[in-house]
């Protein structure tokens, strides 16, 4: 009998954590990371007890953590087939193509309303939870070897011009992936029609961005 009732309380036990991530995720987009506390996260998963958050996850942090981390596996994974479809002389827009699809991808199939892109951008409003997720990010070798790709292909725009461009390219992914998914949730209209015709046009516009004459 205990061997039958281990699996099934492990079954419990992952239930109940996913069902808090994505309680705390849609909480943390919907009314910003300080505004939620574990209790409320808890009261809104349907968890009786009123520390069941700090229980599975422990800190508010580790709960951040726990959710940039189960989005990050399937998004590093989506870059790893992107990146073996590349061929032999991959351009920029080819590694811009990877950089935003691998999250455009991965948005599209968690279907409507979603929560991923406003939660991350509340992160990136935050200093100390925006280090969550650099530190995510230099775990992710797939990462690191687009920003690498793109790097050859802009070696020549000087060093100043590229970080500051780098910097616009990140805040152009992580808020206008959170518009659209706002519109979506919402039911507003929108300038592209889906998530791939959005990336299209991202894609675009960092393109363009990356490679555009420096003046000065």
């Amino acid at each position: 009998m205990a061997k039958t009732e281990r699996p099934e309380r492990s079954a419990r036990v992952n239930a109940t954590r996913d069902l808090i991530l994505s309680t705390a995720e849609r909480l943390f987009a919907e009314r910003g990371v300080h505004e939620v506390s574990n209790r409320q996260i808890g009261e809104a998963a349907g968890q009786g007890n009123n520390t069941a958050v700090g229980y599975h996850f422990g800190t508010k942090t580790d709960l951040v953590r726990a959710i940039v981390h189960k989005h990050a596996v399937p998004v590093e994974e989506r870059r790893r087939e992107l990146i073996a479809e590349l061929g032999a002389e991959p351009d920029v827009r080819d590694w811009v193509t990877i950089l935003v699809r691998s999250a455009t991808d991965h948005m599209d199939s968690l279907g409507t309303p979603s929560w991923l892109a406003r939660f991350s951008a509340q992160l990136m409003n935050d200093p100390s939870l925006r280090e969550i997720q650099q530190q995510e990010s230099l775990s992710a070798p797939m990462l690191q070897q687009v920003v690498e790709g793109l790097g050859e292909h802009l070696a020549e725009l000087p060093p100043a011009v590229r970080i500051e461009r780098g910097d616009m390219a990140r805040h152009l992914i992580i808020q206008m992936t959170a518009e659209f998914e706002r519109a979506l949730a919402e039911g507003r209209p929108t300038a592209r029609a889906s998530w791939q015709e959005m990336a299209d046009g991202l894609i675009d516009g960092i393109v363009g961005l990356l490679t555009a004459p420096v003046t000065g």
